[in-house]
């Protein structure tokens, strides 16, 4: 008898149509697990979840009920229902914009049930009350006071403000200093209509001074589209941007790695990416410096430790091995440069030897460069950045004795090709400066693999064209000597256009 009431009192069977469907006999969850599964479906609640949670379903209903009897329609009265004791103000608000924030809906739920014997019935009272045919009778219904505790440093005063007026209105302007702190506020909230809005906000805002707090708050909040935005974003500017201000400092050392590691990233040179990576150490370990320091100043700091261990080898250099390790340093083929390398002492020898003996071998061997074979994480990388001005912009490259002209041009407001060509020695705007540090290869032929790719952002996002990976024997005359054509449409300026190129063995 005991079992039977205990199995009664879990579960009972009830006639539904021509069939006999399990239910449970406990509100929210009242009708068969087949109109219950129909149901949260049309609220769009993911229906395990509310069955470990049942104040999803209130809320999602009573959001509902809200949505459909007060869209676009004022306050229904001036007094307020709910008092919100929350970082030392007391804040009123209403029921119809309270239950836009899950967080607070529970809040509400939960002083509901701890004042009242009958939760639901009060709960359906008030619902009532608030329906527009009771909007000129005066509700007799106590205010009640909920509470809520935060501890995120990101939240002011003035942002949790204005996330609870966005609450009453979405036209609140988000101001660029107060969007971390109205994103945390929304995420505290659980207000996902203007969590999304600052996302937006701060990915149409990316600048070398936002870029650090704005990837960590994607981070901390676990919002990829944030995270991936700041690493596209860095991806292109690194370089180009950041790398020439002192807000290169904060950013991250994860966020770099990850960036170096991309073969979107773009740089003018290998060595130019080398000299921004080397410019953050500096600044990492000289943190009082708050002016730019200049090449030469960098150079000296890393000149000035003892001799007797490379700057990597040591404890404090251990940890960004990982960094330098992205790097391309057999993509630094001048003869100035590679004096550079060994000139600071930042490199272990066995780095530096081996990029000299591959030099040699493409030297010797007519520029092949046998150790290379993937065009994505092992090619030489030149790049152009195409402004507003241009409308002919064009760079000479020179690699193992062979001469490159790397060329974009405008050809209307939206209309833009790049490509690169071959060019003979003798052909250059200034041949003696050639002869003197630089080799030069008389190989008729020389077989490139290579790949362009050009980048714009237009309204927040990334536009990407790019070029097959083509292998093609460059000449000296046309039309051999031409590379494939990448031309593109858009809006987007700058234009980031990167060549990568790696000589097979021929």
């Amino acid at each position: 008898s005991l079992i039977t009431k205990q199995h009664k009192a879990r579960l009972e069977r009830r006639i539904a149509g021509s069939t006999n469907r399990w239910r449970f006999p406990k509100q929210p969850f009242t009708g068969d697990l087949l109109s219950l599964s129909q149901m949260f479906k049309a609220l769009n609640i993911d229906f395990e979840e509310a069955l470990r949670n049942p104040d999803r379903l209130y809320i999602s209903q009573i959001q509902k009920f809200f949505c459909e009897n007060f869209k676009n329609k004022d306050i229904q009265s001036a007094e307020a229902d709910v008092i919100l004791e929350c970082l030392g103000f007391k804040w009123e608000l209403h029921q119809p914009q309270l239950f836009q924030s899950e967080t607070l809906a529970k809040l509400y739920l939960k002083a509901l049930r701890q004042g009242t014997t009958y939760p639901l019935r009060e709960l359906e009272e008030l619902l009532r009350a608030q329906s527009p045919k009771k909007t000129k009778e005066k509700s007799s219904a106590k205010r009640m006071i909920i509470s809520l505790k935060i501890n995120d440093p990101l939240v002011t005063k003035v942002a949790f403000a204005t996330a609870l007026k966005n609450l009453y209105t979405s036209e609140v302007e988000i101001n660029l200093e107060d969007v971390l702190g109205v994103l945390a506020s929304a995420h505290i909230l659980q207000f996902s209509g203007l969590f999304q809005r600052c996302v937006d906000v701060m990915i149409t805002r990316l600048m070398p001074s936002t870029i650090k707090n704005f990837y960590e708050a994607g981070c901390k909040y676990k919002e990829e589209q944030l995270t991936t935005a700041c690493e596209k974003w860095l991806e292109m500017n690194l370089v180009p941007l950041v790398g020439m201000q002192i807000h290169l400092r904060k950013i991250p050392q994860d966020l770099l790695h990850k960036v170096l590691k991309s073969p979107r990233l773009f740089t003018f040179s290998e060595f130019r990416l080398l000299k921004t990576m080397l410019l953050w150490v500096f600044l990492q370990l000289n943190y009082k410096i708050q002016a730019m320091p200049t090449h030469e100043t960098v150079m000296t700091f890393f000149k000035s430790f003892p001799e007797n261990c490379c700057f990597l080898d040591r404890d404090i250099g251990q940890s960004l091995r990982p960094l330098f390790l992205c790097l391309r340093l057999h993509g630094i083929t001048k003869g100035k440069d590679l004096e550079v390398l060994r000139y600071i002492n930042f490199f272990p020898e066995s780095w530096l030897n081996r990029v000299t003996a591959n030099h040699y071998y493409a030297l010797e061997n007519g520029g092949d460069m046998d150790q290379l074979k993937d065009l994505n994480t092992q090619a030489v990388r030149f790049g152009l950045l195409f402004n507003q001005e241009n409308t002919t912009y064009s760079k000479t490259i020179a690699v193992y004795g062979f001469f490159f002209k790397i060329t974009g041009l405008k050809h209307d407001t939206t209309s833009y090709s790049f490509y690169m060509q071959r060019i003979k020695h003798t052909d250059l705007e200034s041949p003696f400066v050639v002869y003197e540090h630089k080799p030069v290869s008389l190989r008729a032929a020389r077989l490139v693999k290579y790949e362009i790719r050009a980048q714009a952002l237009v309204d927040g996002k990334w536009q990407e064209f790019r070029t097959n990976q083509i292998m093609q024997k460059f000449g000296l005359t046309k039309p051999s000597c031409k590379s494939h054509i990448l031309k593109i449409q858009t809006v987007g300026i700058p234009i980031y256009v990167s060549f990568a190129f790696i000589f097979p063995p021929s």
